[in-house]
C-alpha cells in the first residue's frame, strides 16, 4: 500500500510536468520592431507594448514562401516529367557536341537540391554517366566544351537529387 504523502508528491510532479508542457506549447511567433525601430525581429514572447507588427497565432500568414533559386539569364524550367517517365533528352548536335537549345555556359550555376530534369532541362544530357538505374545514387559528368572551356562539371545525385557540384579545371 502506498503511503499518502508519496500519492501526494506523486501528483505534485505531474501537475508541474502538464504546466510546462502546457506552457512550452502555447508559444507562438511574433513579429515586432526592435527598440530602434528600424529593424523586424521575430520572437516567441510577446512583443513590448506599442512594438508589435503581427501576430502569427491570430494573423496567420496569407501566403507561404518556397525558397527558390534565382539564376541569372536561366532559359526557363520545363514541368518535371510524369512519374516513371525518364525526364526528356534533347538530341546532341554533333557540330558542337551539345544538345540544341541549351546554354552550356548554365553549368556555373547548377547548384545542390536540383532534380535531375531540372538539370537536363537546363544544360543538357551529360556526357558521361555512372551509377543510376536501380541505384540510390549516380554520377554525371559534362566535358569541356565551347562556352565552358577547360572545365569538367561532375554532378553526384541521390534518388535523383544533386547532392554534390564538382568543377575542375583541366589544362
Amino acid at each position: 500500500m502506498r503511503k499518502p504523502h508519496s500519492i501526494a508528491i506523486f501528483a505534485a510532479a505531474t501537475a508541474t510536468v502538464a504546466i510546462v508542457i502546457a506552457g512550452s506549447a502555447a508559444a507562438g511567433v511574433y513579429k515586432c520592431v526592435d527598440v530602434d525601430g528600424k529593424q523586424t525581429i521575430y520572437q516567441d514572447s510577446p512583443c513590448l507594448p506599442g512594438r508589435e507588427l503581427r501576430n502569427f497565432d491570430t494573423e496567420p500568414a496569407e501566403l507561404s514562401v518556397i525558397p527558390f533559386r534565382v539564376v541569372p539569364d536561366a532559359p526557363p524550367v520545363q514541368a518535371a516529367p510524369k512519374p516513371g517517365k525518364a525526364p526528356p533528352v534533347a538530341k546532341s548536335d554533333k557540330k558542337n557536341g551539345t544538345a540544341p537549345n541549351v546554354d552550356i555556359a548554365q553549368r556555373k550555376f547548377i547548384v545542390a537540391g536540383m532534380s535531375e530534369g531540372e538539370v537536363v532541362a537546363r544544360i543538357g544530357a551529360p556526357d558521361i554517366t555512372r551509377g543510376g538505374k536501380g541505384s540510390k545514387s549516380s554520377r554525371w559528368s559534362y566535358l569541356p566544351a565551347p562556352g565552358d572551356p577547360q572545365t569538367i562539371t561532375s554532378l553526384v545525385f541521390d534518388y535523383g537529387i544533386v547532392t554534390q557540384v564538382e568543377r575542375k579545371t583541366v589544362k
